[in-house]
Protein backbone atom coordinates (compact mmCIF):
# COMPACT_ATOMS: atom_id res chain seq x y z
CA UNK A 1 0.00 0.00 0.00
CA UNK A 2 1.19 3.44 -0.95
CA UNK A 3 -0.69 5.49 0.93
CA UNK A 4 -1.15 4.22 4.53
CA UNK A 5 -2.86 7.18 5.56
CA UNK A 6 -5.99 5.75 3.75
CA UNK A 7 -6.17 2.96 6.55
CA UNK A 8 -8.42 3.89 9.48
CA UNK A 9 -6.57 5.28 12.34
CA UNK A 10 -6.66 2.00 14.69
CA UNK A 11 -5.17 0.23 11.35
CA UNK A 12 -2.48 2.90 10.98
CA UNK A 13 -1.80 2.28 14.80
CA UNK A 14 -1.66 -1.32 14.00
CA UNK A 15 0.66 -1.13 11.42
CA UNK A 16 3.04 1.19 13.32
CA UNK A 17 3.11 -0.75 16.48
CA UNK A 18 3.82 -3.82 14.52
CA UNK A 19 6.97 -2.44 12.77
CA UNK A 20 8.43 -1.55 15.87
CA UNK A 21 7.44 -5.36 17.17
CA UNK A 22 9.35 -6.30 14.40
CA UNK A 23 12.48 -4.79 15.14
CA UNK A 24 12.49 -5.66 18.44
CA UNK A 25 11.93 -8.84 18.15
CA UNK A 26 14.96 -8.89 15.34
CA UNK A 27 17.05 -7.09 17.44
CA UNK A 28 16.35 -9.43 20.14
CA UNK A 29 17.01 -12.64 17.25
CA UNK A 30 20.24 -11.00 15.76
CA UNK A 31 22.14 -8.84 18.45
CA UNK A 32 20.72 -9.34 22.54
CA UNK A 33 20.62 -13.70 21.62
CA UNK A 34 23.98 -13.44 19.84
CA UNK A 35 25.50 -11.38 23.13
CA UNK A 36 23.59 -13.49 25.55
CA UNK A 37 25.63 -16.62 24.34
CA UNK A 38 28.26 -16.06 22.78
CA UNK A 39 30.04 -12.64 24.68
CA UNK A 40 28.39 -13.82 28.21
CA UNK A 41 25.98 -10.54 28.35
CA UNK A 42 22.80 -12.09 29.62
CA UNK A 43 21.35 -8.52 30.57
CA UNK A 44 21.15 -7.62 26.85
CA UNK A 45 18.07 -10.74 26.49
CA UNK A 46 16.63 -9.09 29.89
CA UNK A 47 16.52 -5.20 28.76
CA UNK A 48 15.64 -5.96 24.74
CA UNK A 49 13.46 -8.76 25.61
CA UNK A 50 11.10 -7.03 27.88
CA UNK A 51 10.96 -4.14 25.57
CA UNK A 52 9.58 -6.64 23.09
CA UNK A 53 7.30 -8.38 25.39
CA UNK A 54 6.12 -4.50 26.09
CA UNK A 55 5.43 -4.29 22.31
CA UNK A 56 4.19 -7.53 21.65
CA UNK A 57 1.21 -7.05 23.76
CA UNK A 58 0.90 -3.51 22.53
CA UNK A 59 0.53 -5.30 18.74
CA UNK A 60 -2.07 -7.47 19.90
CA UNK A 61 -4.07 -5.35 21.76
CA UNK A 62 -3.89 -3.29 18.39
CA UNK A 63 -4.82 -6.20 16.24
CA UNK A 64 -8.24 -6.53 18.43
CA UNK A 65 -8.75 -2.91 18.98
CA UNK A 66 -9.01 -2.13 14.80
CA UNK A 67 -10.77 -5.59 14.47
CA UNK A 68 -13.33 -3.85 16.90
CA UNK A 69 -13.42 -0.54 15.87
CA UNK A 70 -12.14 -0.23 12.50
CA UNK A 71 -13.64 -3.17 10.42
CA UNK A 72 -10.40 -5.62 10.00
CA UNK A 73 -11.57 -8.89 9.18
CA UNK A 74 -10.81 -11.59 11.85
CA UNK A 75 -9.30 -13.57 9.35
CA UNK A 76 -6.94 -10.46 8.40
CA UNK A 77 -6.46 -9.92 12.41
CA UNK A 78 -5.49 -13.87 12.82
CA UNK A 79 -2.57 -13.36 9.83
CA UNK A 80 -1.65 -9.94 11.63
CA UNK A 81 -0.78 -12.11 15.05
CA UNK A 82 0.56 -15.18 12.96
CA UNK A 83 2.95 -12.85 11.47
CA UNK A 84 4.17 -11.04 14.23
CA UNK A 85 5.40 -14.63 15.38
CA UNK A 86 7.72 -14.68 12.13
CA UNK A 87 10.95 -13.18 12.01
CA UNK A 88 10.67 -9.91 9.41
CA UNK A 89 6.61 -11.19 9.51
CA UNK A 90 5.09 -7.38 10.27
CA UNK A 91 7.33 -6.12 7.85
CA UNK A 92 4.91 -7.56 5.24
CA UNK A 93 1.70 -6.63 6.57
CA UNK A 94 0.66 -4.00 4.41
CA UNK A 95 0.46 -7.19 1.59
CA UNK A 96 -0.53 -9.70 3.96
CA UNK A 97 -3.58 -7.72 5.79
CA UNK A 98 -4.01 -4.07 4.35
CA UNK A 99 -3.73 -4.53 0.57
CA UNK A 100 -7.21 -4.58 -1.30
CA UNK A 101 -7.55 -7.60 -3.08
Amino acid sequence: MSNTTELPKPQREMRRVGIWEGVSYLVLLFIAMPLKYYADMPMAVRIVGMLHGVLFVAFVYTIINAIATSGLSIVKGIIAFIASLIPFGTFFLDKLVFEKK
